[in-house]
């Protein structure tokens, strides 16, 4: 019986063992299921060959790396050497394979070719694509049943119907398909989804370059996305650009300059920076998209600032690098313990908040910081950190090397938590000018950003930046 506000109020809990719990272990022969086969869940998969623990890579796309081959003529700021998983790199050399120079700064397409495709090779087919996971439970148990729920095995649906136990899940699924909206105050900009609005890092040089060259365009968000698709645009003969950001001023997306441990991320910031100050880019400061109408002379975007002052500009695309959020859907019927303001477990929030970290200052972390009420279930990589744009793949890496070590048993390593990150910091290096005259600095551009040099400017190390692409 229960005592509901309605009154008393009988409720039957049926009460049975799986098959599973009938047999004692039998839930620990099953595998581990990760979902993802990007960057950090082939990681996961590697960590869990060495360890000799049976997985299955559910990859929603027709490709490994899907999302990534999406941004793959984007080239990242972080050079090889902190882009490659330590198991994956004994289980890749085991193989034969010769790991790229790990000075050097792939693009996403070269990420997948020189690194993820060899590995999920390894795998053979324990690693599944065109395998969208829509939904995760316990089997046997909706999220208000407790009695023996730890001992049951998870229930994951595909898409197609398909259903499949695991022991444990390993969320690698990723933000990039759930994007922040073009509107200010994080709901929907009035009339928003009326008109054409580009994702974050398109091909702008590239298999895009027909729909924005001689076109008016607006670039709104402060992150790097934002300014490694603003340098490509400038790149473009007549195309004007105007970049919209809610704060007052666009220090934070300057960045460290050539204070910056990533020399990629620093010059990023210095050379659009003066894109800025020659005019070549328009600034628009304090724009907060309140409205987007679609008008004989073009796409009109219009900001209302908090003191209700209007401000409007009128172009052709819209190219929307507001960052991301977690879809935390698929595990509705689980026990999540979730930060309120990040959307990340709720103990790495605070090890993560980008008002306070940049990502090189993100401490180490682990199973502990990233497990929730439910047992077994860990999102990790890009989508642990929630809201948050302070993310880079050598922290994904250290997250699946402990949670792996921790459903092996091996506490030990498991808590044996470390780190090395570049910092924004004191650090000198000519790799990017040497490498941005062969194939282009953080953005895949051929030939370098720019057919003239831009004088640097002088960022100071306190401007601080944001985060890592």
């Amino acid at each position: 019986m229960s005592d509901s506000c309605c009154g008393t109020v009988a409720v039957e809990i049926e009460q049975f063992a799986t098959p599973q719990q009938a047999t004692s272990g039998q839930t620990g022969d099953l595998p581990v299921a990760v979902i993802g086969a990007g960057p950090v869940g082939l990681a996961a998969a590697a960590h869990l060959t060495e360890r000799g623990i049976d997985f299955l890579v559910l990859e929603a796309g027709e490709q490994i790396a899907a999302s990534l081959a999406q941004w793959g003529h984007v080239r990242v700021f972080s050079p090889y050497r902190y882009n490659i998983d330590a198991a994956a790199r004994r289980l890749l050399e085991a193989d034969g394979w010769t790991a790229p120079v790990s000075d050097w700064l792939p693009t996403g397409a070269e990420l997948i070719d020189d690194y993820l495709a060899p590995l999920a090779k390894l795998f053979g087919d324990r690693v599944r694509l065109g395998a969208r996971v829509s939904a995760i439970s316990r089997l046997g148990y909706d999220r208000v049943r407790t009695a023996g729920r730890e001992q049951a095995p998870f229930l994951i649906r595909l898409d197609d119907g398909t259903e499949l136990q695991a022991r444990a899940v390993i969320d690698a699924s990723g933000t990039y398909t759930s994007p922040n909206v073009l509107g200010a105050s994080g709901l929907p900009a009035h009339g928003e989804n009326d008109v054409s609005v580009d994702h974050a890092l398109p091909d702008v040089l590239g298999a895009d370059r027909d729909h924005y060259e001689g076109r008016r365009v607006l670039v709104v968000g402060a992150g790097h996305s934002a300014a490694t698709t603003l340098l490509a645009l400038a790149e473009l003969e007549n195309t004007p650009i105007t970049w919209a950001i809610r704060a007052g001023n666009a220090t934070r997306t300057y960045g460290g300059g050539d204070a910056d441990a990533l020399p990629a991320r620093g010059a990023l910031g210095t050379r659009l920076r003066a894109h800025v100050e020659s005019g070549r880019i328009q600034l628009l400061p304090g724009f907060f998209t309140h409205r987007v109408n679609a008008t004989g002379q073009g796409v009109e975007v219009v900001s209302r600032d908090p003191s209700g002052q209007e401000q409007a500009v009128i172009v052709d695309r819209i190219v929307s690098a507001t960052g991301y959020r977690p879809d935390h859907s698929i595990a509705a019927e689980l026990r999540l313990d979730l930060d309120p303001v990040l959307g990340s477990p709720r103990a790495l929030a605070p090890l993560i908040d980008p008002n306070q970290h940049s990502c090189g200052t993100v401490p180490a972390h682990g199973v502990d910081a990233l497990a929730h009420p439910e047992p077994g279930y860990y999102a990790v990589g890009v989508k642990s950190y929630g809201r948050a744009p302070t993310f880079l793949m050598a922290t994904g890496y250290e997250q699946v090397r402990s949670i792996v070590a921790a459903i092996a048993g091996d506490w030990e390593a498991a808590r044996d938590v470390q780190l090395d990150l570049p910092e924004t910091g004191v650090c000198s290096s000519s790799l990017v000018e040497e490498q941005e005259q062969r194939v282009g600095l953080a953005t895949g551009i051929s030939g370098g950003l720019l057919s003239t040099p831009l004088p640097l400017a002088t960022v100071s190390a306190e401007s601080g930046g944001s985060c890592c692409g």
